[in-house]
């Protein structure tokens, strides 16, 4: 562990914790690692979908209910 990093306590269910330890023992990683990778990975998709967000912005929108009744007069609903 670097010297950057930081400790916290994370409880798992136990299943959940079983199957980490097992993935850590047969990847060669620490639980840790696994953690902090997926912790990332959520991180980076929530970025994924800010950034996609941000280019929708000029898009025009549309209710809910004018998407249906625009379905339902083209025969699709």
């Amino acid at each position: 562990m670097s010297e950057l990093s930081k400790r916290s306590t994370i409880y798992f269910d136990a299943d959940l914790h079983q199957a980490l330890r097992l993935k850590a023992a047969s990847t060669h990683q620490s639980v840790s690692e696994l953690v902090n990778e997926a912790v990332r990975l959520v991180l980076r998709e929530d970025q994924d979908d800010l950034n996609s967000i941000a280019q929708r912005v000029e898009e025009d929108s549309i209710s809910y209910e004018v998407l249906l009744n625009d379905l339902k007069s083209h025969g699709k609903i």
